[in-house]
């Protein structure tokens, strides 16, 4: 019995003295709600199930303004997030906050982690990607602006359900029989400024900003008020008298009129889709952002939408390498492709792409290549991309300016000739600010 509670005694002594091997957390902080959060949630649950060294725990911190600025609060708290989810109009933000971030090309060599910025979408990742060529976030939830239709509706109407209009002449025709036939919202859109002044102009080859849409310096300056986008809102601006246009809110608001069915057509975010195929009790279809068919040039490309997913300053290596090896597993591409087909985003890296199409995504589901056919068309200067100093603020503006159209209280060139005053105030002042930095 002594050499059993001896030999007992040695293991148990053996247990305490060998450290238990605590897993390394990371805190990602997002601003996906709904379908979108659950696919964050299962993001991280597969990859923390795929080992046991590090674990991600991601935290929902409201909507993209949101947790930006709670990010900021804790950075100079010294509490910021491993990981923080930002939207494309944050982009320049970040990018001047040199302190506050770390480079995610960086990152993962320092991590020894293979890492290839030649694998991802071209269109994605100069987005993301600094004049020197270093790559500063990782492409994550990438969209485009896109055009959802209800099919039920357009028979209803009398319309042809798989020849949606492509032409803003043509949404404005089938608007009017949608309305003859009942419909109290023929058309609306969410995330007005993109859609129809960033978007729009990228679609038209038409320039929103200088300096390449403030590509090239941070001293560009707005030009949405040309003749043609003046020409668009005033039409919007009509179609909204007639009915035919219901101006939902700011944001995405918009988005569950549609899903309801409440609204006939939309433009607003692919990544759309997963709500739509989850929660929508109509056959929905995509296609292609509207033009107008006398714009040379037109249709280019659109613009990059979504976010990207920055890494904070001030942790520690082991900790970097946990963030390292979690990018390194969503570049994957059956991660990635399976993200992709889930969401609606576009597939970050060209082998998700390949690897989709292969599956025959695309052909079972008719309109989820639209997006990527918009974004890999070949840009130009004036339609590669659109990178700005406050241009959180800048779009607060449009909002507001626009919306003084749809309640007839300005013109469109009016409220177009404001809204470039007031945010080229804005560029002003972050140029002030960031003097000196690339």
């Amino acid at each position: 019995m002594k050499r059993k509670l001896l030999a007992l005694s040695s293991v148990l002594a053996a247990v305490v003295a060998t450290p238990v091997q605590a897993q390394v957390e990371i805190q990602w902080w997002h601003s996906m709600g709904g379908a979108l959060g659950e696919w964050v949630n299962d993001l991280a649950k597969d990859f923390n199930a795929s080992q046991s060294t590090y674990r991600v725990v991601p935290i929902f911190k409201g909507s993209y303004d949101e947790s930006m600025t709670a990010a900021i609060a804790a950075f100079r708290a010294g509490n910021a997030p491993h990981i923080l989810q930002v939207f494309e109009v944050g982009t320049a933000t970040m990018m001047a906050s040199r302190n506050a971030i770390v480079p995610v090309g960086e990152v993962m060599k320092k991590a020894g982690v293979t890492f290839d910025p030649n694998a991802y979408v071209p269109a994605v990742a100069s987005y993301y990607t600094a004049p020197n060529g270093q790559m500063l976030s990782f492409p994550f939830n990438s969209s485009t602006t896109v055009f959802h239709y209800n099919k039920d509706a357009f028979r209803a109407a009398g319309l042809d359900p798989n020849n949606p209009p492509k032409t803003w002449p043509e949404v404005a025709l089938a608007a009017a029989k949608l309305k003859a036939s009942g419909h109290k919202c023929p058309f609306t859109t969410s995330w007005v400024s993109w859609t129809q002044l960033e978007s729009f102009s990228a679609w038209h080859n038409t320039e929103f900003a200088t300096k390449g849409n403030g590509m090239r310096g941070i001293d560009a300056r707005l030009t949405f008020n040309s003749p043609l986008h003046v020409r668009h809102i005033e039409n919007l601006a009509n179609m909204a008298k007639q009915g035919l246009f219901v101006y939902k809110g700011r944001g995405n608001a918009a988005d569950a009129t549609f899903v309801s069915g409440e609204c006939a057509m939309m433009t607003g975010s692919s990544a759309l889709y997963g709500n739509i195929k989850r929660n929508a009790k109509f056959e929905s279809g995509i296609s292609t952002l509207p033009y107008y068919p006398d714009v040379p040039g037109a249709p280019q490309n659109t613009v990059i939408g979504g976010a990207s997913l920055w890494v904070m300053a001030g942790k520690k290596d082991n900790e970097y390498k946990g963030v390292a090896e979690f990018f390194a597993h969503l570049s994957k591409p059956e991660v990635a492709a399976k993200s992709h087909q889930r969401t609606g985003y576009l597939p970050v890296t060209k082998a998700a792409y390949e690897l989709t199409e292969k599956s025959g995504f695309y052909k079972q589901n008719p309109g989820t290549d639209v997006s990527v056919e918009q974004m890999i068309r070949k840009t130009t200067d004036k339609s590669r991309g659109i990178r700005l100093g406050n241009f959180v603020q800048i779009r607060t503006i449009n909002d507001e300016e626009l919306e003084q159209v749809w309640a007839g209280r300005k013109t469109a060139k009016q409220a177009l000739d404001d809204a470039v005053r007031r945010g080229n105030e804005q560029l002003e002042r972050f140029e002030r600010a960031n003097k000196g930095r690339s």
